[in-house]
């Protein structure tokens, strides 16, 4: 039977429908610090051809747009894996797929480590990304059904991996840039194992704390109609959800990799990049020691927040300088993905929720892969507009969110 992690006040403001198994603290640490692992091995991955680029774009003597091919390829794997997760989790456990959906992974970094021809360097990215897909849809939910301080850890390991990765890249790629993915190979196989061994045991867990409780637990259908994405799709969680994370990573992609360290502006340029992740991570540590949030609210409000800032950038460019441009931004748009992640788990049955993070994450890959095809296109000097609007789109899909659903207890 599930339990409500509620606040002391008894308000619904911070509440999330937690697991409710039958195990010990220890092993929800366990699982978590999996999690964590999964989340950083994923940063390094994702923020990897950003990074890389000047070595790439001179071992196979291309542009720009080879950079903008990688994340394309990378969302195809992400949007097919959504179809799939939900099935491919009930048939093989939590722990199977957390081995799975690595084993993928690790096929294209052992591809890319090779330094293989220009197609299948390309095609390396689609494994990649199918696999990322499983391990951060499993991870919201999980962390989701935690709480937030647990989605904030998840996230911010992330932020970890991709504040680190210019210092990584440096360090492995003087010699040949294939080199890094050696290293990461390494990581996602040791991830994978982690994951699998801390998860063996968790549908058993589940079936203990269903068959201690009343059986009214959100039972899922013997027989499901339609597939699991299909149902997911026709909530509103996830009609409101898909955008909003698709509008909000290209808004972070686009700023971490080209908007404040391009030519446009008029200060030198730096490593935006680091140091955009570097404010994103300590705000989503934050939300770790945070007691009794309001996360909607606190989504509203860092949205609105981050706008306006970028209003107040573009219109006066010589007053707010390169750095205290990134750091407001990214100290404001850092606990913006682990609070939605929040509400959305909160506000999804349980049947519907690795079906429904999934297609949401795959919105999300998505908007990441459009990013450097948008900056590129339009120009770094427009970030600042594209940027504004796409924050009212999160705005107005995050005012479209459904209220918590109701629950049969």
């Amino acid at each position: 039977m599930d339990r409500r992690v509620k606040p002391k006040d008894g308000s619904e403001k911070n509440a999330i429908i937690a697991t409710g198994r039958s195990q010990d603290a220890a092993a929800d640490r366990l699982q978590l610090f999996a999690v964590c692992l999964l989340s950083f091995s994923n940063a390094l991955s994702d923020t990897a051809p950003t990074a890389l680029r000047p070595y790439i774009e001179k071992h196979y003597n291309s542009s720009n747009g080879l950079t903008s091919l990688l994340f394309f390829a990378n969302a195809i794997g992400f949007i097919i894996a959504a179809v799939l997760i939900d099935d491919v989790t009930r048939c093989l456990g939590r722990a199977r797929t957390y081995l799975l959906c690595q084993l993928l992974v690790a096929v294209g970094h052992a591809t890319l480590a090779c330094a293989p021809p220009l197609l299948a360097f390309v095609l390396a990215f689609f494994p990649i990304g199918f696999g990322a897909s499983f391990s951060l849809a499993l991870g919201n939910v999980f962390c989701g059904s935690l709480g937030i301080w647990a989605l904030g850890a998840m996230h911010g390991a992330y932020g970890i991996g991709a504040t680190i990765n210019p210092l990584v890249v440096s360090l492995t790629a003087r010699a040949s840039w294939s080199q890094y993915y050696v290293l990461t190979l390494g990581l996602v196989l040791v991830s994978g194992a982690f994951a699998a061994y801390a998860f063996w045991n968790y549908e058993e867990d589940e079936e203990k704390a269903e068959k201690a409780g009343d059986g009214t637990d959100d039972p899922r259908p013997a027989h499901v109609d339609l597939h699991g994405m299909l149902s997911s799709v026709s909530t509103g969680v996830v009609m409101m959800g898909a955008p909003f994370v698709l509008a909000y990573r290209v808004v972070e992609v686009s700023i971490s990799g080209w908007g404040f360290s391009s030519a446009a502006v008029a200060s030198p340029p730096f490593n935006s990049g680091a140091f955009f992740w570097t404010g994103i991570t300590a705000s989503r540590f934050l939300l770790c020691v945070a007691q009794h949030i309001d996360e909607r609210q606190v989504v509203y409000g860092a949205v609105v927040a981050a706008a306006a800032f970028q209003l107040f950038t573009w219109l006066g460019p010589h007053v707010v300088g390169n750095v205290t441009s990134v750091a407001v931004v990214s100290l404001l748009l850092g606990p913006v993905y682990p609070c939605a992640a929040a509400v959305f788990v909160s506000r999804m049955r349980k049947h519907e929720r690795i079906g429904g993070i999934g297609v949401i994450s795959a919105f999300g890959s998505a908007g990441g892969a459009a990013a450097p095809f948008t900056t590129g296109l339009v120009g770094p000097a427009m970030l600042h507009p594209i940027s504004i609007g796409l924050f009212g789109v999160m705005a107005s899909c995050w005012y479209g969110l459904p209220r918590k659903t109701k629950r049969v207890e």
